[in-house]
């Protein structure tokens, strides 16, 4: 296993991925900003950006071996050439969700949900990279980031759909969509 990595997201004037669109899709949104730099590591000197969202690598949760196996025989890492579209998808879940005991959050997430076999279908199209950002203070619970290929736009439409659809988004009161495109 990889060892946990902090990863910045710091949206400003400057940065590789220019930023298309910023949407909130539940609860409040983020200011808007033309770019967005993703910083892996712990030390970074942003000059004046309009928000910094921080989370960490860490490892899978909710899933068994078999699953965890798969998912790293079958997802391709990220910054591939042709993976020019991104999306930046930050949560936080409600306050019933974290009071729920562990082996129920398993359940509605994989059980009833199916986010893992779900997000397999997408590979290895779709590459992605979860950080966990509950633990740090931080307001989103999640940073989930994407990347993907122009010609792979729709199908990324599709996840996104099919997973909001599922019962664990019952659970998401703070969602914010984040487009971008690398410059």
């Amino acid at each position: 296993m990889a060892r946990p990595l902090l990863v910045s997201f710091v949206a400003g004037a400057s940065g590789p991925w220019r930023i298309d669109r910023i949407e909130s899709v539940t609860g409040e949104g983020l200011p808007s900003a033309e770019r967005l730099d993703v910083i892996e590591g712990c030390e970074f000197d942003p000059i004046a950006p309009r928000w910094a969202l921080h989370g960490v690598t860490s490892n899978t949760r909710y899933t068994n071996r078999s699953e965890t196996k798969a998912l790293l025989a079958k997802q391709q890492g990220l910054h591939r050439p042709q993976a020019t579209r991104a999306a930046l998808i930050p949560i936080r879940k409600t306050s019933t969700w974290w009071d729920l005991p562990q082996d129920e959050r398993h359940s509605i997430f994989e059980e009833q949900s199916r986010h893992t076999s779900i997000g397999m279908e997408y590979l290895p199209a779709i590459a992605r990279r979860l950080h966990h950002s509950r633990d740090l203070g931080e307001p989103f619970d999640f940073l989930t980031w994407f990347e993907y290929a122009p010609e792979h736009s729709n199908i990324f439409e599709e996840l996104v759909s099919r997973l909001r659809g599922t019962r664990e988004w019952q659970y998401v009161d703070c969602e914010v969509d984040i487009r971008l495109v690398r410059a």
